[in-house]
């Protein structure tokens, strides 16, 4: 009895979770400008903090808080949008020179004995696909700030909200000593961690900004942009978002700017991966490799590319859920990246 009463409740909680999927895809349109809203609260929530502590109101300090959004976000726009319009104008262009490009390649291999025509691999090997396919990610991410207003607006009633919440889940929660406490160390883990991984990921962009304008590549912006968002994919968000630049190099640039461009890549994730970023985040809340793949297709699958970007975030979120619950610890050691030592 006891083990069919285990398998009932392992068949809910799955149905459960598939339901609960469903509908948040469904709901997409309206659940993505909301989480957008959530996690630019969370990641604004310290400078809210830090304003009113120096006595500036909180109706002033949300107003310094959305003006700088709105610049940031408006300027960031502005630039990333004009790049992506002359990078759509000049792929006929790069088209050619790669096709320059890789038939001086195959002359030379067919010096030494290995006979390769670019007309064999060009189908494989087309510039302009790759080219496209990134630019209509990034136009599919714009499109979302088309909601612009709606997420503000969200945002100040978040921040507006944010002194009270604590307050209201002490009173809602049957012990809310012990609760609250786990409630307030959730919080904390997830603001820290969001905060932590902002800055370091805005550091990456702008290196990596200077570094391709130092060696000439073109729209240095989109490079650093794309930099700053993939660095919230841990494992094979660098990776992902050196593959274009590094193409381009190669078509713009030639083979040694293009490995050029890499090493940059490279040494700007590994500094910031390996040292700056545990420095300041302290204990890990890593996840598996396994586990971040899949948290890519499904949350990518659910909310489109603003899900992939928000993924690792996203699925972090739920492991510190997880820790905080003891009868779902079990599942956040499984999501971890190491396994615990052993008793």
């Amino acid at each position: 009895m006891a083990e069919t009463r285990s398998a009932t409740q392992w068949l809910i909680s799955i149905a459960a979770f598939i339901l609960i999927i469903a509908g948040l895809k469904e709901a997409s349109q309206v659940v993505v400008p909301f989480m957008l809203a959530a996690f630019i609260a969370i990641i604004c929530s310290p400078f809210l903090n830090f304003l009113t502590r120096r006595n500036v109101p909180t109706w002033a300090a949300i107003i310094i808080i959305v003006f700088v959004i709105l610049l940031l976000l408006s300027s960031i726009g502005l630039l990333v949008g004009a790049s992506l319009d002359n990078l759509s104008q000049q792929l006929p262009e790069y088209r050619e020179r790669f096709a320059s490009e890789m038939s001086m390649i195959f002359n030379h291999l067919s010096s030494v004995g290995i006979n390769i025509s670019y007309e064999q691999v060009k189908g494989y090997a087309d510039p302009s696909s790759l080219m496209s396919l990134f630019t209509n990610t990034l136009a599919s991410l714009g499109s979302v700030l088309t909601n612009m207003f709606l997420v503000i607006m969200t945002v100040v009633f978040i921040l507006l909200e944010a002194s009270e919440i604590p307050k209201k889940l002490a009173y809602a929660l049957d012990d809310s000593g012990h609760s609250m406490e786990r409630v307030n160390q959730f919080i904390s883990t997830v603001n820290r961690y969001l905060v932590i991984k902002t800055l370091v990921s805005i550091a990456t962009g702008v290196f990596i900004t200077i570094w391709v304008s130092v060696l000439g590549l073109d729209f240095p912006i989109i490079w650093g942009v794309c930099a700053f968002l993939l660095n919230f994919v841990p494992n094979i968000g660098s990776i992902i978002a050196a593959v274009p630049a590094v193409f381009l190099g190669f078509v713009q640039l030639g083979a040694f700017d293009a490995f050029m461009v890499g090493v940059g890549f490279v040494i700007v994730n590994v500094v910031m991966g390996n040292f700056i970023e545990p420095r300041f985040m302290g204990k890990g809340v890593g996840l598996s490799p396994l586990v971040v793949f899949l948290s890519l297709i499904l949350w990518g699958w659910v909310f489109g590319p603003v899900g992939m970007l928000l993924s690792i975030p996203l699925t972090i979120i739920l492991k510190i859920a997880f820790e905080a619950n003891p009868k779902m610890r079990w599942l956040a050691v499984m999501i971890d990246s190491k396994a615990p030592p052993q008793q």
